[in-house]
């Protein structure tokens, strides 16, 4: 085996381009939200296939400020993946509607699309999908099912009737830069979430953004302006439109909250986007070396590329068949003892004390739990030089070899 070496899971990749850039804007002048954040949008969209895009401080407050756009609360249902992040989920307890987490299909990271459909009620107004890794949901069969159930849904304000059904916001936070069947992510769900955090493909080091589809019926422009009130304190007038003469008045039209993109985020996150097809290239390559081993060793592993799918490839999710959680921790034990960082993605929502507090049970979500008691994710970062992954193969074959005694 080639010497020790220090692999971490995810550091993000900063260049001189992006310090340089996080230079010039606090030189600007603007350091808060401005003309920076704004022109980020305006390449977020672009990028996405869509006409608008909002930057905020992180796809959580993404995910919450749409279901607060929408109307959603007390009452109301939405229905999210028991194999996630918390922050697919905690939005819709924030806002005071009712959790449903929907256990995921046999030998998959993906919802059970039938136990979706059982799970929709006439108080559903939401479903959050979840682009686990970068590899998009089947939305034409999340479509169809709400297409279906729509004589059920009872919309409560005039932007869920314009919709006139169940409102599909995807949890896109792993996604940014993947496309089904020629569609990019953002552009297929009614409104997508996506996360620049620091461990994200692209990174504004915290951050995210929504995008949204045309919906009829609905001025694009108010809903922009609803997202800005909503996360600069219900203030009618943002600080950029302040500068003008005379215009120092402003109103508060709502207790909103403050979550904005900054300009320093917004300098950083536009020379990633400039980057972004050779840090998408990078990741393909690795995976691509991944996808080998795994093929030797008969591990099953998250696939990126098939069936339409190109993915962001975010996360490199692999399951090491006929092992528990205890053995599975002896590999992570293993690796990390020769340097190389690995993760688990992801323990679910029912297993955790704050969900469990709900009502949740792991026991009633048995295909996620078998999902994750033997997943490894192997460190997946534009980081990584060749000589890094191949110690990376090298150090996971061994461990594997060791535990399952192939």
């Amino acid at each position: 085996m080639d010497e020790l070496r220090n692999i971490p899971f995810s550091p993000p990749d900063i260049t001189d381009k992006e310090v340089n850039a996080v230079a010039e804007a606090l030189k600007s002048g603007w350091i808060t939200t401005g003309p920076r954040t704004k022109e980020f949008e305006k390449r977020i969209a672009a990028y996405c296939d869509v006409d608008k895009a909002v930057c905020l401080n992180s796809a959580t407050a993404c995910l919450e400020g749409i279901l607060r756009v929408l109307g959603i609360g007390d009452g109301d249902e939405v229905i999210t993946s028991a194999y996630t992040y918390t922050a697919s989920a905690s939005p819709v307890c924030h806002i005071g509607a009712k959790l449903v987490l929907v256990d995921t299909a046999k030998e998959s990271f993906q919802m059970d699309y039938d136990a979706l459909e059982n799970a929709i009620t006439e108080k559903t107004k939401v479903i959050i999908p979840v682009d686990i890794g970068g590899v998009m949901c089947d939305y034409d069969r999340i479509f169809d099912i709400v297409e279906r159930k729509k004589n059920i849904f009872k919309p409560s304000n005039d932007i869920q009737k314009a919709i006139g059904r169940i409102i599909i916001v995807a949890d896109g936070a792993h996604a940014f830069g993947a496309s089904k069947n020629g569609k990019k992510a953002g552009s297929v769900a009614d409104f997508t979430s996506f996360s620049f955090h620091a461990v994200k493909n692209l990174t504004t080091a915290e951050g995210g953004a929504l995008t949204w589809k045309h919906i009829e019926g609905v001025d694009e422009d108010e809903l922009y302006k609803q997202f800005m009130l909503y996360s600069l304190h219900g203030q009618s007038k943002d600080a950029l439109a302040k500068t003008k003469l005379g215009a120092w008045e402003y109103d508060i039209v709502s207790t909103g909250y403050k979550c904005n993109m900054t300009d320093i985020m917004a300098s950083i996150g536009m020379i990633q986007l400039d980057r972004y097809k050779e840090l998408l290239d990078r990741r393909k390559e690795i995976i691509e070396s991944y996808d080998a081993v795994c093929n030797k060793l008969g591990v099953n592993r998250l696939v990126h590329f098939a069936d339409g799918n190109v993915s962001s490839g975010h996360l490199y999710l692999t399951r090491i068949p006929g092992i528990d959680n205890e053995k599975r921790n002896g590999i992570i034990n293993n690796m990390a003892e020769k340097g190389v960082a690995t993760n688990v993605h992801y323990k679910p929502l029912p297993m955790m004390t704050a969900y469990k507090q709900i009502g949740f049970d792991i026991k009633d979500y048995p295909n996620a739990y078998r999902q994750y008691e033997n997943e490894i994710s192997l460190p997946l970062n534009t980081k990584l030089s060749d000589d890094d992954i191949r110690y990376v193969i090298e150090v996971f074959e061994t461990a594997v070899k060791e535990v399952t005694g192939t």
